[in-house]
């Protein structure tokens, strides 16, 4: 974008990179959000938020996010969708994405982080063809079939009890005998009918050739080993941060989350993190959203100081 300087670019237009957007338009600060084509905000593949102030039915994850978007289109905001490749330290910042350089300023990171994967031999071969991690997006293709859950957490259950809705039968797999889901979450997927629990057992192997027909499953403490005949499996075993393009760039803790201090400015001056890519951020959707919202005016400060 040539002969164009924007005062902040936000990369990542999930709650946290939206709040931010939304108070840096209405401070009259020039923005671009930069909006991921691949990985999308986890919000927005929640079929119901019910722990968002304001809303005592539940809201729609999609909905929420497309709310806030309108909302920053409001005050002025800019949206493009395009990864980023690489992020350049000059007297501006110069974001590169596809076909294009941005210069700007100053950076607000919100990317996020995304679903982890088991690992399995043909576990790549298998995504869209029986391996999911979205059951909102493609419980419907398993509708009166059997499918399996891998994990514990919140997101596990929320999967699962989303998911009774369509199959015939669920598995619900995790390595350890307890569970680290809310104790609602719980007892809701405990009262279907339609849901056995395998613990402490893992995923040994998948079963199939153009598609899963089945998964091999393992007890870690008797050894114990079954097949379990299911049509699909989804994978909600936790996330990792969307930072890899900022290697060598920023301080990331060991597992690549970025590192801040109270301001939520980066290792670098000028950039700012907010939301579930940032160490010691407790990965909720209005912790996220308050996030942006501290970043946003940091940014304000910088650069009236600038």
């Amino acid at each position: 974008m040539k002969n164009k300087i924007y005062d902040v670019v936000i990369i990542g237009a999930g709650p946290s990179g939206l709040s931010a957007a939304i108070y840096t338009c209405r401070s009259l600060l020039k923005t671009l959000v930069l909006n991921s084509f691949t990985c999308p905000p986890q919000a927005v593949l929640t079929d119901i938020i019910e722990n968002y102030p304001g809303f005592p039915d539940g809201i729609n994850g999609f909905e929420l996010i497309e709310r806030m978007r309108q909302q920053a289109e409001k005050f002025g905001c800019e949206f493009i969708n395009s990864e980023v490749a690489k992020i350049e330290l000059k007297e501006n910042f110069l974001v590169y994405i596809q076909n294009d350089i941005i210069e700007t300023k100053s950076i607000i990171i919100a990317t996020g982080r995304r679903n982890k994967k088991l690992g399995l031999e043909n576990e790549e071969k298998f995504i869209g063809k029986g391996i999911s991690y979205c059951a909102v997006c493609d419980a419907a293709f398993f509708k009166d079939k059997t499918v399996a859950v891998v994990g514990g957490g919140d997101t596990a259950f929320s999967e699962a009890i989303f998911l009774c809705k369509f199959v015939k039968k669920l598995y619900l797999i995790h390595r350890r005998k307890e569970f680290r889901a809310t104790k609602i979450l719980q007892e809701r997927l405990k009262q279907k009918n339609n849901v056995e629990f395998f613990t402490p057992y893992v995923v040994e192997r998948l079963v199939g050739e153009d598609r899963i027909f089945g998964l091999v499953i393992k007890n870690i403490e008797t050894q114990q080993i079954k097949e379990l005949v299911s049509d699909g499996m989804f994978v909600c075993i936790g996330h990792q941060p969307n930072t890899e393009f900022l290697k060598g760039i920023l301080e990331l803790d060991e597992e690549g989350y970025i590192i801040t201090d109270e301001n939520l400015q980066t290792s670098v001056k000028g950039i700012f993190a907010c939301g579930d890519c940032r160490k010691s951020s407790v990965k909720q959707i209005a912790t996220a959203a308050a996030e942006g919202v501290k970043a946003a005016l940091s940014v304000e400060k910088f650069l009236e100081n600038k």
